[in-house]
């Protein structure tokens, strides 16, 4: 950030607006929906930005969502949320806790819950493009909201952008977003450089030769030849890539049979690997693809695996100048023992594909969601590790402060570029 820069002096959230927006997270937490079918709740954030000025784009890639708000000459920032859930039943025990279920991409039944957050990345952002709209005598520029499907299954950024999404609006200056995470609520973290981890979903079918349970002589097992295959595969990490590296390599999904008797004629699996370098990357899954093969032939399987792509993620980077620039404005409003640097996550992200569309800086952060009690008496104890964390069926934040956080920091994040404007009321 230049030494003469001001951010634009944007006020924090009223308590009104907070009472507002947690009755719109509890619904939204109560009623989530899957990737790519996020169709109320792209709604509920299309109408609020229409109520609140924005020129409103819906249907983009789907169940996309883009506000503008053009308030004169200056910066584009661009201020992403994600929106789905996951096929997860909730155990949270909240009084607001999610009973829904529905259909998953691979046709079947599933409970739904909001087990990642991203009903709290949705009300950060209406948050911010509310309070950016009241004020914008504070600032001038273009603030792009983007509310996405399908971060979870890595399709929602492609199809947006494959909708047109680089020609049909203006090109940002910046891409901006962020993610709650288990940190005390009221943390923020950030990183220069690899934030988040490259991610790539698998699904793979072993055949085998079904039989009778009772003449197992006639059959090609594919019980036996996933179940190996899964063991071998831990094996990549622990042997295949250097101790100054690091990968993981999950198998969280293995099918096979309907009945105790009957050996079946197939077995699938669907795996998940995470690593932080192109070179990793090539390695591991030049290995699972390797075992995979290699435990089909071993078992005198009639056919090779079939292989499909489920997902794939970049590494999310965040630039320095950029980053450097973010850092300074959260500091600034939050204060610098609230913001801290933090090491990459294995997590993984589309939001990169934004600024590499439009080849321009992005810049990616973590909020605490943990309350901030428990999670002391959790490191008082050395059980941070057993605390809930993305994913997990009792997962969820702590509406105070994460919600007024998350606020803040997306509107701190803004004003690093939007410039101060004329003090006149819009």
């Amino acid at each position: 950030m230049p030494a003469d820069y001001t951010t634009p002096p944007l006020p924090v959230p009223s308590p009104a607006l907070l009472a507002e927006l947690e009755t719109i997270y509890r619904n939204l937490h109560a009623n989530p929906e899957l990737s790519m079918q996020e169709r109320r709740t792209s709604g509920i954030a299309a109408a609020w930005l229409r109520e609140h000025g924005y020129e409103v784009t819906e249907g983009v890639g789907g169940t996309g969502v883009v506000g503008l708000l053009r308030n004169g000459d200056g910066p584009t920032v661009l201020l992403r949320a994600d929106m789905d859930a996951l096929p997860i039943k909730e155990s949270t025990g909240l009084a607001y806790a999610s009973d829904r279920t529905g259909t998953d991409r691979f046709g079947q039944m599933t409970f739904i819950a909001h087990a990642c957050g991203h009903d709290m990345h949705v009300v950060w952002l209406m948050g911010a493009t509310r309070i950016l709209a009241e004020n914008r005598g504070a600032w001038s520029g273009t603030v792009m909201a983007v509310f996405q499907p399908g971060e979870e299954t890595g399709q929602g950024a492609k199809a947006m952008i494959e909708d047109g999404m680089v020609k049909r609006f203006p090109k940002p200056d910046i891409c901006l977003g962020q993610h709650v995470m288990p940190l005390s609520a009221g943390q923020v973290g950030w990183h220069i450089g690899t934030m988040l981890s490259a991610g790539d979903s698998w699904e793979v079918t072993l055949f085998g030769r079904g039989a009778h349970g009772s003449m197992p002589q006639k059959s090609v097992d594919p019980v036996v030849m996933a179940a190996s295959a899964v063991m071998r595969l831990q094996t990549v990490v622990s042997r295949e890539v250097a101790m100054t590296d690091s990968a993981v390599v999950t198998v969280g999904t293995l099918q096979a049979g309907t009945n105790e008797n009957i050996i079946p004629d197939h077995a699938l699996l669907r795996l998940n690997v995470r690593t932080f370098k192109d070179e990793v990357r090539t390695r591991v899954l030049g290995a699972v693809k390797r075992i995979l093969e290699a435990e089909a032939e071993a078992s005198g399987a009639p056919k090779p695996p079939a292989f499909s792509v489920l997902s794939k993620f970049p590494l999310t980077r965040n630039d320095a100048a950029a980053t450097q620039r973010v850092v300074k404005a959260l500091e600034q409003r939050l204060g610098s023992a609230r913001v801290s640097e933090v090491g990459p996550a294995t997590a993984s992200e589309d939001f990169g594909l934004f600024g590499t569309a439009w080849n321009v800086p992005s810049v990616f952060w973590v909020v605490g969601g943990i309350d901030p009690e428990i999670y002391q008496q959790a490191e008082t104890a050395g059980k941070v590790d057993e605390l809930p964390v993305n994913h997990a069926p009792d997962f969820a934040p702590a509406i105070d402060p994460t919600l007024r956080t998350g606020i803040d920091t997306m509107l701190a994040a803004a004003s690093a570029w939007l410039q101060p404007g004329s003090g006149c009321a819009a």
